[in-house]
């Protein structure tokens, strides 16, 4: 048996660690203290888990990498909180990304937000139940509704939404809550609310338990008829989609709404660097992340284009992809 003093062994662990480790430009000390937060939004929704999954990704796979998650309202908190330097990276809707790049309301003045990945579709999903006399979207007036927690990109959306129908939102209901998807289904359940608003991916669980549970009918309302009204006032960021009968519990009929895309986005200024390893961590483990939620099956190369994305793309995700032989602009 060959033993070691105590400093050969130091030297050797030293000089196999380097071997293990590959080669940054910057110093080793940075490598060993970098932090990042992921901005996402509610538990109750989809960017929470798959943010989750990417921090274990990037805490992993990056040399000295810390990674952490943070609940937010949603995406016009995230790039506010991108914006002032709060968190390194964010997912986010295209909707609420071009108005924080371009500095319109809620966002005071032009933000360095760039994108570096498309992910994929989020929907609008406008929820009740049987019982409250609402099969149509109009039906909503005078009723007790969310619109959203404050600060989320379903906020933005459904006061989009209720302007292209024609309604006024401080004026036309009962009540208009703030709530997030999780408390939105409890107030239904309980009978303090009629309706809610709320964008993501699908399925998405606040809509699933409110779909399963005992003595409930989900009712998915329409509101595709509205798409050439809030393009014409808010430009060509949104789509009409479907989503498909028994997509939730007790869903029994196809649900045409409007949809908008999702894109993860990092600040201007955030080193090339970094932006490879993160891309790198994301686009190499996609299997850790289909397990995760499967939105996550819509992250494909072939996505990746400057018209989806809807803002400006970092330098060094342009590089990226470029390696990849991906055509950003085709």
């Amino acid at each position: 048996m060959i033993r070691l003093t105590r400093r050969a062994a130091l030297k050797t662990a030293a000089g196999l660690a380097a071997l293990a480790t590959p080669a940054l430009s910057r110093p080793a000390a940075a490598q060993q203290a970098r932090q990042l937060a992921i901005a996402t939004g509610t538990t109750g929704g989809v960017y929470y888990p798959l943010g989750g999954a990417m921090a274990n990704i990037f805490s992993r796979t990056i040399p000295g990498m810390s990674a952490t998650v943070e609940v937010t309202g949603g995406s016009a908190a995230n790039n506010q909180l991108l914006g002032t330097g709060r968190v390194g990276m964010i997912l986010t809707q295209v909707d609420a990304a071009v108005d924080a790049v371009a500095g319109r309301p809620p966002f005071r003045s032009p933000l360095p937000v760039r994108a570096i990945k498309v992910m994929y579709t989020n929907r609008m999903q406008v929820v009740t139940v049987e019982g409250r006399g609402i099969d149509k979207f109009e039906d909503l007036r005078g009723k007790r509704v969310s619109t959203g927690a404050p600060g989320s990109a379903t906020e933005i959306f459904a006061f989009r939404l209720i302007e292209a129908a024609g309604l006024d939102r401080e004026r036309d209901f009962r009540a208009r809550e703030r709530l997030s998807p999780a408390e939105s289904q409890n107030a239904i359940k309980d009978g303090k609310l009629d309706a809610f608003f709320f964008v993501s991916g699908v399925p998405t669980s606040a809509i699933v338990d409110l779909g399963a549970s005992p003595g409930i009918q989900l009712k998915m309302i329409d509101h595709d008829q509205y798409y050439q009204a809030i393009v014409q006032k808010n430009g060509p960021v949104y789509f009409p989609e479907v989503i498909p009968a028994g997509t939730y519990p007790g869903q029994r009929t196809d649900n045409k709404q409007l949809s908008v895309g999702n894109i993860i986005a990092v600040r201007e200024d955030m080193p090339g660097e970094l932006v490879g390893q993160l891309l790198a961590g994301i686009w190499d483990n996609l299997p850790e992340l289909h397990r995760t939620h499967a939105e996550a099956q819509n992250f494909k190369l072939e996505n990746q284009k400057r018209a989806r994305a809807g803002i400006p793309w970092h330098p060094a995700a342009e590089a990226f992809y470029r390696v990849r032989n991906v055509n950003l602009d085709g």
